[in-house]
């Protein structure tokens, strides 16, 4: 099959971009849509000019680096699947493909289809672990874990963390990355006595990084390639609502009485 594929190709962030469009000859419908990438990349540099740049790592789906827009949709318009695992069959013979990085201010382009997700690295390092002393793992039931928590808690861990929801949300929110991360832990007993300042520090340090606000229109859960549910909002907002009055009922007692 033949395919055109219509390329946002930018040096970098201070210099301008633009599309470029480019013919690709014979590919496999069984290919990727990376592998589709590697064979145009063979082409142009046999013409000498500088290839395609794009993030990818494992291509089995795990890592999240592999993402960009394929058609206005994050990862392309397979549902639960990355753009590493987008099969071309899903194309017709002739189609055009325009692909673009992700677009938020708080993924700065990096080159072409490379964009600096760090941002999402902060709001990790920000709270999102538990802290344990160092040793011998403790034997695997002695904290007994419910099956229902365990599977929501599991739900919530399949965030990989590619910024999708951030690429598709009309906002930029990083809502539900950052409500997969708390709820992951938040759910579980080991998460429990750092679950306050955790959802304090992650959401503090989500509004610092120039996310923009979630106003619940559910683009992001439809576009995340681990279909992560919008459950994770709700856990978010709870936590940090009961972390934000427990951190005013212990001020309280600060706080000098007004005179009569």
């Amino acid at each position: 099959m033949k395919l055109t594929l219509k390329i946002w190709r930018q040096k970098n962030s201070s210099t301008p971009g633009a599309f470029v469009r480019y013919a690709v000859d014979n590919v496999d419908p069984e290919m990727s849509m990376l592998e589709c990438l590697d064979v145009l990349n063979e082409t142009i540099i046999e013409r000498g000019e500088e290839p395609v740049a794009f993030e990818h790592d494992c291509r089995e789906g795990i890592c999240g680096s592999c993402g960009f827009m394929i058609n206005g949709v994050a990862h392309g318009p397979e549902r639960a699947t990355t753009a590493c695992q987008l099969s071309m069959r899903h194309f017709h013979d002739g189609q055009e493909l325009t692909l673009e990085p992700w677009r938020a201010r708080a993924f700065p382009l990096l080159k072409d289809l490379v964009v600096d997700r760090s941002a999402l690295d902060h709001i990790i390092q920000a709270g999102g672990y538990i802290s344990v002393s160092t040793g011998q793992a403790p034997e695997g039931n002695t904290i007994p874990v419910g099956k229902e928590i365990a599977d929501r808690a599991m739900d919530a861990a399949a965030c990989i963390g590619c910024g999708a929801c951030v690429a598709a949300c009309p906002n930029a929110s990083a809502v539900l990355f950052t409500g997969a991360k708390i709820a992951h832990l938040g759910l579980l007993p080991q998460g429990q006595p750092e679950r306050d300042r955790r959802a304090l520090n992650m959401v503090a340090q989500m509004d610092a990084e120039a996310f923009g606000n979630c106003t619940s229109i559910g683009e992001c859960t439809a576009a995340c390639p681990k279909e992560i549910p919008l459950e994770v909002i709700a856990i978010l907002n709870r936590h940090s609502l009961q972390a934000n009055c427990k951190q005013r009922e212990d001020l309280l007692p600060l706080i000098p009485p007004v005179a009569g």
